[in-house]
């Protein structure tokens, strides 16, 4: 049997790009709070260019790619599956509420079975 296992190189130039990535990020929230003194329009702006410019670094590395491509698969996948009908739907939905009620009704019964048998047989602490 052969194995099938795939190892991942990541070069200085992707860990850099992860870096970079983050130290953005961290930017874009201390950018935010210092700016303070020069308007919200001013945080607002540096937050939304420090985490965009932070994404785009992320997605052009091995790691954002590689992202970007388990997205567009998982987006066919989802187009793969059938999903029921509102009919079928409803039914199901309605079995699960049965189902649900019979139990409760079953562990309700055996509550009181217990109870029963505990206080008034063995305990003799009538209500």
């Amino acid at each position: 049997m052969a194995s099938t296992n795939v190892e991942t190189v990541t070069s200085f130039a992707d860990k850099a790009k992860l870096g970079l990535a983050v130290v953005l990020l961290i930017g874009a929230l201390v950018g935010y709070y210092l700016l303070a003194a020069q308007g919200v329009l001013m945080q607002w702006a540096v937050l939304l260019a420090c985490l965009l410019a932070g994404v785009v670094v992320f997605l052009t590395s091995i790691h954002g790619r590689e992202l970007i491509g388990f997205s567009k698969e998982a987006y066919r996948e989802v187009h793969k599956v059938v999903w029921p009908t509102r009919k079928e739907a409803t039914q199901m939905t309605l079995y699960v509420f049965g189902f649900v009620f019979i139990m409760a009704l079953m562990l309700w019964f055996t509550d009181k079975t217990l109870e029963w048998v505990f206080y008034d047989l063995i305990l003799g602490w009538k209500k």
